[in-house]
């Protein structure tokens, strides 16, 4: 089991690495004034980190708000 995981994460690092490869073009992202030039592949994996972010933390918050609930309705 442990040789299928391994091959999975090297295939992954793979396609990521091909990913980044053929997405190097420059782009120019802008918000409120400011003006970032990036490659692609560089903010597709900023977006990726802040929706990571984001997203666990609105899970942890929603799974604290049903537990919260659920304790308050027991009592």
């Amino acid at each position: 089991m442990r040789w299928l995981h391994l091959t999975v994460v090297i295939v992954f690092a793979v396609v990521i690495l091909a990913f980044v490869w053929q997405n190097f073009e420059f782009v120019v992202v802008s918000f409120l004034g400011f003006h970032v030039r990036t490659p692609l592949a560089v903010m597709i994996g900023l977006a990726y980190l802040l929706g990571m972010a984001t997203g666990g933390s609105l899970w942890a918050l929603l799974r604290r708000s049903i537990h919260g609930s659920k304790f308050t309705e027991l009592r």
